[in-house]
């Protein structure tokens, strides 16, 4: 955790000490009255907190804003459903890496049933988002879209591209890119897409690209494949 991200803050602001957040600030970074830690309110601001009290119960601190929230970068990442364990470790490090946006569908070949894991009918896929975004010391979170399946239209942006290792003609690191565009990448699940979805993909614009011969995780995949792009965008 790299920084302490609230939803919002005021003036003087209060944290109970049951949080994980407030755990924390007293195990992990040993603070004191006084002391001061990184924090950020979501989607709006980042700057430093100093504690005021810490008490029985509950931190005081303050909180001065520095910078406005820096943006996200301009890749939306779609990802066919996969097994709630793999979608949290897909979902951290999408936001780590600075994702703007994702879309997570059903695929073909994908379980059916995962769409409803308790992963997203709890909201528990927010608190993954922001584990992500504290990670990365920044507080901007993505765009999440929950679609039914591959024949809805989405909000893709820039140039279009899916990954598939059984007609990809050309390698992700040689697609041509445009860094005020931005880049869509669709991965699909552990089994791939379906002849009919790459046949979707195509009427749809996608270029179907190849990330080498050998068949990875998907969660393996997104965050791989993430940082190819950030590098041809020239963003790392």
């Amino acid at each position: 955790m790299n920084i302490v991200l609230f939803e919002a803050l005021n003036p003087q602001n209060t944290l109970g000490l049951d949080d994980y957040r407030a755990k924390h600030i007293k195990k992990i970074l040993k603070l004191k009255e006084g002391d001061s830690f990184k924090a950020g309110v979501i989607d709006t601001s980042t700057g430093v907190s100093t504690i005021t009290r810490l008490g029985e119960k509950q931190i005081e601190f303050t909180y001065a804003r520095e910078r406005p929230a820096e943006p996200l970068y301009p890749i939306t990442l779609l990802v066919g459903m996969v097994r709630p364990i793999s979608m949290r470790r897909i979902l951290r490090e999408a936001v780590s890496l600075g994702v703007k946006r994702l879309i997570l569908t059903p695929t073909d070949t994908g379980e059916k049933s995962y769409i409803r894991a308790r992963l997203y009918t709890s909201g528990e896929y927010r608190s993954i988002l922001l584990d992500g975004a504290m990670q990365s010391g920044h507080c901007r979170l993505p765009e999440v879209v929950f679609g039914t399946s591959l024949d809805e239209e989405y909000p893709y942006q820039g140039v279009k591209i899916v990954l598939d290792n059984i007609e990809g003609s050309i390698s992700l690191d040689h697609v041509d890119m445009d860094p005020e565009n931005g880049v869509t990448l669709a991965v699909g699940p552990e089994r791939g897409f379906s002849d009919r979805e790459r046949i979707l993909f195509k009427e749809r614009g996608f270029i179907l690209a190849s990330f080498g011969t050998r068949i990875l995780r998907t969660e393996t995949v997104c965050s791989a494949a993430v940082g190819v792009l950030l590098s041809r965008l020239g963003f790392l």
